[in-house]
């Protein structure tokens, strides 16, 4: 049993569904600081918007949750622990996955060979279930480009097979919670939709996800509640429905 199973197994009932929490996220390129005391959660089961126009801080905040910013201040907890200053490995080695908007997938190696990258051992949840363990022909299955693909070179694949195949890989770490890095960001429509059932299936099988996205459409699909940044602070936070009934916030915080 690893470090995030023996937390899980410790810790039941509703009052510890808390997976993902941030106080007071500080982070910056360089001398210019990006985020301003950023407050977030995310529970088992729950997909969370962080929704803002681009430049707002969005895609820093996934960054620094997952420690790849070379300075950030403030308290993460995930699965229990402080991860305020783990390494990234370390924090993907407790099931946090990270799909980033760059996709970043290797162009050198076949899909295939890019899915034994992600491989971590099974995880299960504290009555001691097994969590949703992700292998290549379930993806397959969920992802079914891929399936017609198995040995082709990433460098070979369109920006949204590209796309899906980071998704793929992060997913084969076997994930509790997921940072979702704007997934319908110039990608063809039918990557769209299947990226909607992807998250709607993890999210049945109580995987959390962080989903940075400027798409209210999308985000409103499959999301249960909203964080709204605006250069680099939250303007707003509640429910998916309450950000569709907010014009004002739609208006200043995320009109074009």
């Amino acid at each position: 049993m690893n470090a995030s199973e023996k937390f899980f197994a410790a810790q039941a009932g509703p009052a510890h569904e808390l997976l993902l929490s941030a106080r007071g996220l500080c982070g910056w390129y360089g001398a210019a600081q990006i985020l301003f005391d950023v407050g977030l959660e995310v529970r088992r089961g729950e997909v969370v918007a962080l929704m803002g126009r681009n430049g707002a801080g969005k895609s820093t905040t996934l960054k620094a949750l997952m420690g790849l910013l070379g300075r950030r201040r403030g308290e993460v907890r995930f699965a229990g622990h402080d991860i305020s200053a783990r390494a990234p490995f370390e924090i993907a080695r407790l099931g946090l996955g990270f799909v980033p908007e760059d996709r970043r997938i290797f162009s050198e190696l076949s899909v295939r060979e890019n899915l034994e990258v992600g491989r971590l051992p099974p995880r299960h949840w504290p009555d001691g279930r097994a969590a949703p363990q992700w292998t290549p022909d379930r993806l397959y299955r969920l992802f079914p480009n891929l399936g017609e693909m198995v040995e082709r070179p990433g460098g070979q694949m369109s920006g949204g097979e590209q796309q899906m195949l980071t998704v793929a890989r992060t997913l084969m770490g076997n994930p509790f919670v997921v940072l979702l890095d704007e997934p319908s960001e110039g990608v063809a429509p039918l990557i769209v939709e299947q990226m909607a059932q992807m998250i709607l299936e993890l999210k049945a099988q109580g995987v959390s996800i962080l989903l940075s996205e400027q798409n209210m459409h999308f985000a409103g699909l499959v999301s249960d509640r909203a964080y709204v940044l605006e250069k680099g602070q939250i303007r707003f936070e509640g429910s998916m429905a309450e950000l569709a009934a907010n014009e004002e916030v739609r208006r200043n915080h995320l009109g074009v």
